[in-house]
């Protein structure tokens, strides 16, 4: 395994319409070691990778994930709204569709997403065992890690599957304070759960945090880093991984 895990963010969201196998074929030109990818499941229990709980932003339709079958989902347009335009309509696309475009050439950062209505958050019913069912069939436990902001999930998951690697997703919404008590009592917290990474907000970044985690003996992530000159710095800090939506930039490292 490489020194630094480079990861393109939704399969590089700047470069390509995001989540969508045109942004995973094009990840895959590039010098990267893994694509980044959200899992949600539709009304009727398929799972897809998509990011946003409901349609408008990224595609044609209208409507909230929950409510929202798969067929409906499969005849809208995820290249809708991509700025400059795509020249061709792109499906949300399935995760098994993924899996099979990346397995063997990439390592996939797999992210269970919470449902959400007017801002009240959930869980999609067994997202946790699709994705294993799914990760079992292609027999791709070794290639994936899951990562939520959902951190009871990361331990059903392992329960399911106690092969699969997992990451806790930390971000300023839900880590609050940053003092050296409240880092360990994180990490404590994420431990109990099994992971072996933690996943931060690179806005969360410092020298201090990093030594922590790393005594504490799991991998250290930063996303989503969009610039070449934080690229080079958070390399040189000897983070984990860099996930970005500009995997491109990856060259010049």
């Amino acid at each position: 395994m490489k020194a630094l895990q480079r990861v393109a963010h939704r399969g590089g969201a700047g470069l390509a319409p995001e989540n969508t196998l045109a942004a995973f074929r094009n990840a895959l030109t590039l010098p990267i070691d893994a694509v980044e990818l959200d899992v949600q499941m539709s009304r009727d229990g398929q799972a897809l990778v998509f990011h946003d709980a409901t349609m408008e932003r990224l595609t044609d339709g209208q409507g909230n994930m929950l409510d929202l079958d798969y067929a409906y989902l499969r005849s809208l347009n995820a290249a809708a709204h991509f700025r400059g335009g795509w020249p061709e309509p792109q499906q949300i696309p399935t995760l098994r569709e993924v899996l099979e475009l990346v397995r063997n050439r990439a390592q996939v950062y797999l992210e269970i997403k919470a449902s959400e209505r007017d801002g009240v958050y959930g869980r999609y019913p067994h997202i946790a065992r699709a994705v294993v069912n799914e990760l079992r069939a292609l027999n791709m436990h070794k290639d994936v890690l899951i990562i939520s902001f959902d951190w009871d999930v990361l331990h059903e998951v392992r329960l399911l599957d106690e092969r699969l690697q997992t990451s806790a997703i930390v971000s300023k919404d839900n880590w609050a304070d940053y003092d050296e008590q409240s880092i360990e009592k994180l990490l404590t917290t994420v431990g109990k759960l099994g992971v072996s990474a933690v996943s931060f907000d690179h806005t969360l970044f410092t020298e201090a945090l990093l030594a922590q985690v790393h005594r504490r003996g799991y991998k250290f992530a930063l996303w989503t880093v969009n610039t070449l000159e934080e690229l080079q710095r958070l390399h040189a800090a000897k983070v984990d991984s860099l996930t970005t939506d500009r995997p491109d930039l990856f060259a010049s490292i």
